[in-house]
C-alpha cells in the first residue's frame, strides 16, 4: 500500500513536470511533439518554392529552412512533379490518347478526329442520355428548337442548319471538348468516351 501511495506521488510529479514543460509563454512556443506532424513539408506538383530562407521567420524546427520552402531536393532542378518517360502518351482506361489540337483548330479536327465508338444502337441510345443531361437544356430535345436555356442566351444554331447539318464528327467531338463561340467547353464534364457517345446521337439529330 505505501509503495502504491508512493509511486502515485511520483506519477503525479512526473506529469506535473510534463506539463510545465510543454507551456508557452512569452517568446517560448513551448514545446512540440512529433513536429513533422505539424510542419510538414507539401511537395505542391505545380508549385515549388526554391529559396530555402523562405519562411524562416515563422519555421519552428530546426532544419535550416523556411516554413514555406517546399522544393523536393531528390529530384532533379529540385522539381517536385516529375517528368514523364520519354516517348510515352497516357491513355485513358478505353485506350483513347488525349487531344492535342489546339481548340481553334477545327478544320484539322474535321479532317483527323475520327469516332473510336461503333456505330452501333447502343451507342447512339447512351449518347442521347448524356445528350439530355447536357445539352438538351440549349439545344433542345430535338436538336432543332432551342431549350430553355437556349431561348435565353439567343443564337443557339439548329443542326439541321446549313452551317452544322453536313459537320463531321471530328468537328462535334472538337467543339464539345472545347467550346466555340458562346458554348463552353465540356471536357471537364464529360470523358473521352462520353463525348463520342454524344457525337453519335448529335448525328442522327443532323439528318432527321
Amino acid at each position: 500500500m505505501y509503495i502504491y501511495k508512493s509511486m502515485k506521488k511520483y506519477l503525479v510529479v512526473a506529469l506535473g513536470v510534463v506539463i510545465a514543460g510543454c507551456s508557452a509563454s512569452g517568446d517560448n512556443p513551448g514545446k512540440e511533439y512529433a513536429p513533422n506532424m505539424y510542419h510538414s513539408v507539401a511537395y505542391e506538383p505545380l508549385k515549388q518554392i526554391k529559396n530555402k530562407e523562405s519562411g524562416m521567420w515563422v519555421s519552428s524546427l530546426d532544419n535550416g529552412v523556411g516554413e514555406y520552402y517546399s522544393s523536393n531536393p531528390n529530384n532533379p532542378h529540385e522539381m517536385n512533379m516529375r517528368e514523364p518517360v520519354a516517348n510515352t502518351v497516357r491513355r485513358s482506361k478505353f485506350g483513347f490518347i488525349p487531344n492535342r489540337i489546339h481548340k481553334d483548330s477545327f478544320a484539322l479536327a474535321e479532317r483527323v478526329l475520327k469516332s473510336p465508338l461503333p456505330n452501333t444502337p447502343n451507342v447512339e441510345k447512351e449518347g442521347k442520355v448524356l445528350y439530355e443531361k447536357f445539352c438538351d437544356h440549349c439545344h433542345g430535345a430535338k436538336g432543332i428548337e432551342p431549350g430553355k436555356v437556349g431561348e435565353v442566351f439567343l443564337g443557339v444554331p439548329a443542326y439541321t442548319s446549313a452551317a452544322i447539318k453536313n459537320k463531321g464528327e471530328g468537328h462535334l467531338f472538337h467543339v464539345i471538348s472545347h467550346g466555340k463561340g458562346r458554348m463552353g467547353a465540356h471536357a471537364s464534364q464529360l470523358s473521352i468516351e462520353e463525348r463520342w457517345k454524344i457525337v453519335r446521337y448529335v448525328q442522327k439529330l443532323q439528318n432527321q
